[in-house]
């Protein structure tokens, strides 16, 4: 059944008798908006008009020369049992009626009181509305349920993996409490800007920057290149706001930012793929700062990077411990995510 609150209805008549089949017409011209009547007078067409139209109601008489109401509710019910049936009928006793209503029918009117039809349809349509109403709602917080489910393992599984590997590396309680601390808040942060998204696809430079802001006043001197704007997908800005905790992290501890006259440049460029998804390329460029050199078995920052960006988005991170200060190329897929126009 189509969703009659936006749409002209359709309604299909099931009835071989030209002057009833007018009478009914009169008294269905007289519903606001006026529904678009579809007409059958056998079994053929009656098959044939299900099959070509998307009807939201069915009006049919109880007894036709080849066909009968009863058979035609009973395919109704099997092929389309979301849409209405009524009967327009003058010979419907009252086992009949009972029959009919038990077999799924919606209402029944008599010819004898066709000014009766309009209310009958409106009541019909407006039931028919609501039910799509309720259905599209439910189906919708299934939806949601089991997103919401998913995101909740996949955090957990985060988590868990943070804890195991800042304890790994921790010398004390102290210091595993201090970094655990810092890269579950940076998570947060990153979940509160997808909540203040509705959790749609959100602009690559808010990620940054919002990692940024938590480092006191540090955002200054972390200039951003926002061309092009690139907007992401939930998953992948939850990875990356991590991963842009790490590097700021990282550069306040032992790079750019550890030093006052220190800076770090950001910037992007999406890179076309035929037939696949384009290719981000992250650069993070930092200046000013002291010499650094690679972390021996590689740094538990520099392992979540690589772990989030390789993993989790199947790309690349190239790290280059320069003398100048590190640069970090990061590639990976948009796959789920929107260049804005």
């Amino acid at each position: 059944m189509t969703d009659v609150s936006n749409a002209t209805p359709c309604i299909l008549l099931l009835e071989d008798s030209a002057i009833d089949a007018e009478l009914i017409s009169e008294q269905i011209a007289r519903i606001e908006p006026s529904p678009r009547l579809v007409f059958a007078t056998s079994r053929l067409e009656f098959m044939a008009a299900l099959a070509q139209h998307r009807c939201d109601l069915v009006l049919s008489d109880y007894s036709l020369p080849d066909f009968d109401g009863m058979a035609a509710l009973d395919i109704v019910v099997e092929h389309a049992p979301e849409t209405p049936f009524i009967f327009v009928s003058g010979v419907l006793g009252e086992d009949a009626a009972i029959d009919a209503f038990r077999r799924g029918a919606t209402d029944y009117v008599l010819k004898q009181k066709l000014n009766r039809l309009p209310s009958a349809v409106e009541r019909a349509l407006s039931e028919a509305r609501e039910r799509h109403r309720r259905r599209h709602a439910e189906h919708q917080r299934e939806i949601l349920v089991r997103e919401l489910s998913h995101r909740v393992k996949n955090n957990m599984a985060v988590m868990l993996s943070l804890i195991r590997r800042t304890a790994r590396v921790a010398k004390t309680v102290e210091e595993f409490e201090r970094s655990l601390s810092a890269r579950v808040t940076a998570l947060a942060d990153g979940h509160a800007l997808l909540f203040e998204n509705n959790w749609n696809e959100t602009a690559l430079h808010d990620v940054l920057t919002r990692a940024a802001a938590s480092f006191d006043d540090l955002q200054r001197r972390i200039s951003v290149e926002t061309s092009p704007n690139i907007r992401i997908s939930p998953r992948i800005a939850l990875s990356l706001a991590l991963v842009f905790h790490e590097l700021i992290s990282n550069a306040t501890k032992f790079g750019a930012l550890s030093q006052q006259e220190g800076r770090v440049y950001a910037s992007w460029t999406l890179e076309p793929r035929q037939g696949d998804a384009p290719l981000l390329h992250f650069n993070w460029i930092e200046t000013g700062g002291p010499a650094i050199s690679a972390p021996g078995q590689g740094g538990l920052g520099s392992r979540l990077i690589r772990s989030m960006i390789e993993y989790e988005l199947e790309g690349r991170a190239i790290m280059d411990f320069a003398n100048d200060g590190l640069r970090c190329l990061l590639s990976f897929p948009l796959a789920e995510g929107l260049k804005a126009p």
